[in-house]
């Protein structure tokens, strides 16, 4: 699933994570995620199969864009 930085902001606003909390469960720096959701570079392909895992483990489920557009919602059994 291709992680948009929209979906990366709506999903920590979600499970009430800051930034640095997301780097710290990722496993990644605190600046890629900044500079991911603030559209100033794109994340490497394990960078954000990192931050997938963390916030799908979080209990946030990633929509894809192929229905309705992409999205974000809470899994119902956290």
């Amino acid at each position: 699933m291709k992680l948009l930085p929209e979906q990366c902001r709506a999903a920590r606003g979600l499970l009430n994570w800051t930034q640095e909390q997301l780097a710290c469960l990722a496993g990644v720096s605190r600046s890629t995620i900044k500079d991911f959701e603030c559209h100033r570079h794109a994340l490497h392909r394990a960078s954000e199969d990192l931050l997938v895992k963390a916030l799908e483990e979080g209990g946030v489920l990633l929509l894809a864009a192929e229905t309705e557009g992409p999205g974000v919602r809470l899994r119902q059994n956290r």
